[in-house]
C-alpha cells in the first residue's frame, strides 16, 4: 500500500515538473543561462566531432535561467527600421501571472531580469512594468533589476515612486544628431530624442540608478563618430549591437519591418567600433556573438 502512494506521489511530482518547464518556456521571449559555459550543447543543436563526457551528462539538465530577458509587450510608440521585435500582437499577461511566472523563474534559479519590449512603458503608462520592478527587488529580492526603454514616455513621477527599486536602465540611442534618429524612425512629434536622453541621465543620477547606453549600428549612424556624447554622458556601459536581420520580424514576408536597408558589413561595424576603442564602457555585439 505504501509503495503504491509513493508512485503515486511520484508521478503527480513529475506531471507538476512539467507543467512548470511549460509555463516558464512560455513567459520570457529569451532565456541567457549565464551560470553555463557558452559552449554548452543544448538540446535539439547538432554538432560535429566527438563530445566530451562532461557534455554528454549535461544534455538532460534543464538550464539554469540566472539571466532572464522578459520582453512583455511587442507596443512601441517608436518605428525603428530595423526593429526585430515588432508589434504583432498587443497581449501582455496580467500583472498577476506574471508576477507569478516570475516568482516561478526566481525558484529555478533566476539572479537577474531585464524588462523590455517593445516598450515597457507604454503599458498603463509605465505602472505595470513599476510594479514588476517593485515585486521583484521587494518580493523576490533579486541582486539585478533592469530595463530597457527609448526613454521618452519615462517620467520623473516614476523615479520618485518605483526608482529604489531599479539597477539600471538602459536607454537606446543610435546617434547624437536628431535627423538620423528620425531617418531611423527613433522619434515621435516633436520629441527631442538627444535632449531626453539627457535628462533621464540627469534623473538616474538623482535617484543612484545605473545608466546604460544600447546603440544599434546601421547604415544611417555607421561613420558618426560618438567618442564626445558618449564619454559626457559617462554611462557605465556603452552596448554597440551590429544591425540583425530577424526572419519574420524585420525581414521576409510576414515581417512588419523591412530592415535590410539598414544592415553594414562585419568590416563597418568593426571600422565603428575602432573609432570607439578609447571609450572604456564600450561592450560590443556583433551579429556573430548575438546569434
Amino acid at each position: 500500500m505504501q509503495l503504491a502512494v509513493l508512485a503515486r506521489l511520484l508521478s503527480v511530482g513529475r506531471a507538476v515538473l512539467a507543467a512548470l518547464r511549460g509555463r516558464l518556456g512560455a513567459l520570457c521571449w529569451s532565456l541567457v543561462p549565464l551560470s553555463l559555459p557558452l559552449s554548452l550543447s543544448l538540446p535539439g543543436w547538432r554538432n560535429s566531432g566527438p563530445r566530451p563526457q562532461r557534455e554528454q551528462e549535461w544534455d538532460d539538465t534543464p538550464p539554469t535561467p540566472t539571466s532572464v530577458n522578459y520582453h512583455f509587450t511587442r507596443r512601441c510608440n517608436y518605428k525603428c527600421g530595423f526593429c526585430f521585435h515588432t508589434a504583432k500582437t498587443s497581449f501582455v499577461l496580467p500583472l498577476e501571472e506574471a508576477k507569478r511566472g516570475l516568482a516561478m523563474l526566481k525558484e529555478a534559479g533566476m539572479e537577474k531580469i531585464n524588462f523590455s519590449g517593445g516598450e515597457p512603458f507604454i503599458h498603463d503608462r509605465g505602472e505595470f512594468v513599476g510594479k514588476l520592478v517593485q515585486f521583484c527587488k521587494q518580493e523576490l529580492e533579486l541582486p539585478s533589476v533592469s530595463i530597457v526603454s527609448n526613454g521618452s514616455l519615462i517620467r520623473k513621477q516614476w523615479f520618485e515612486k518605483y526608482g529604489e527599486y531599479l539597477d539600471i536602465l538602459a536607454i537606446s540611442c543610435d546617434s547624437f544628431g536628431e535627423d538620423v534618429n528620425v531617418l531611423i524612425g527613433r522619434h515621435q512629434g516633436k520629441k527631442n530624442h538627444v535632449e531626453n536622453l539627457h535628462k533621464l541621465r540627469q534623473w538616474c543620477r538623482e535617484y543612484t540608478v545605473a545608466f546604460k547606453i544600447n546603440s544599434v549600428i546601421n547604415r544611417f549612424n555607421v561613420e558618426e563618430d560618438m567618442n564626445e556624447q558618449i564619454k559626457a554622458l559617462n554611462p557605465v556601459r556603452w552596448k554597440v549591437f551590429q544591425c540583425l536581420l530577424i526572419e519574420g520580424e524585420n525581414s521576409g514576408e510576414d515581417a512588419l519591418r523591412e530592415a535590410e536597408k539598414f544592415v553594414i558589413s562585419d568590416e563597418d561595424f568593426d571600422r565603428f567600433l575602432d573609432r570607439h576603442k578609447d571609450v572604456s564602457c564600450l561592450v560590443p555585439e556583433s551579429n556573430q556573438k548575438v546569434k
